[in-house]
C-alpha cells in the first residue's frame, strides 16, 4: 500500500518536510501534483533509498501550460538514480503520443485515460497513406451531408490547352 501525498497542502506550503518523516519511517508514497523541477528536486531529495515511491509529475498539465514536459522528466529520471525502488510516473496523459513521450523520458509509469488507450489500440501502427485517404473520405462524405457539391469549372479548351494559353498570357 502506498500513501498518496501531494506535493503541497491548499495553502500552497510545501509537503516535502512530512514526505520526508513518511519516507524515513518506511512508509511507500505517492507524491503526486509535481509540475516544477523545484518541486522535483525537493521531493526527490528528500525519499529514503530503500523504501519505494513513485514520483508523479503532470507532464500533461505543465504541456498545457505550452511549456515541453521532457525536459524536466528526463531531469527527473536522472535526479531518481539513486533510489533504486522509486518510479517515475508520467500524469495526465492527454494524447497518444504521450505514451511515447513517457517511455522516451524513462518514466517507469504512465496513467493512461480509457478515451486515449483505445484510441492507442485503434491507431497505433496505422499506415498513414492510408489514414490520410481516410481522411479524404471523411472530408468528402462530410460536405456531401452537408448538401455540398463540388463540380469541374467548364472550359472552353482541353486542359493541356488552356495550360499553354496560360503561360502565354504570363
Amino acid at each position: 500500500m502506498y500513501v498518496k501525498i501531494p506535493v503541497s497542502n491548499p495553502r500552497g506550503e510545501s509537503s516535502v518536510e512530512l514526505i520526508h518523516d513518511l519516507a524515513n519511517a518506511g512508509v511507500k508514497l505517492n507524491v503526486t501534483a509535481i509540475l516544477t523541477e523545484r518541486q522535483t528536486a525537493e521531493v526527490i531529495s528528500v525519499l529514503h533509498c530503500e523504501v519505494p515511491a513513485v514520483v508523479s509529475i503532470f507532464a500533461g498539465r505543465i504541456a498545457d501550460t505550452g511549456c515541453n514536459p521532457i525536459p524536466l522528466m528526463k531531469s527527473a529520471r536522472r535526479m531518481m538514480d539513486h533510489l533504486p525502488h522509486a518510479e517515475l510516473l508520467w500524469a495526465s496523459v492527454r494524447e497518444v503520443f504521450n505514451i511515447f513521450q513517457s517511455n522516451e523520458a524513462g518514466c517507469h509509469i504512465v496513467t493512461v485515460p480509457h478515451d486515449i488507450l483505445r484510441k492507442a489500440i485503434e491507431m497505433c501502427g496505422t499506415d498513414l497513406a492510408a489514414l490520410s485517404l481516410d481522411t479524404v473520405r471523411m472530408f468528402d462524405r462530410d460536405a456531401k451531408a452537408a448538401g455540398f457539391r463540388l463540380e469541374a469549372p467548364q472550359t472552353r479548351f482541353p486542359l493541356s490547352v488552356a495550360r499553354e494559353r496560360t503561360a502565354e498570357a504570363a
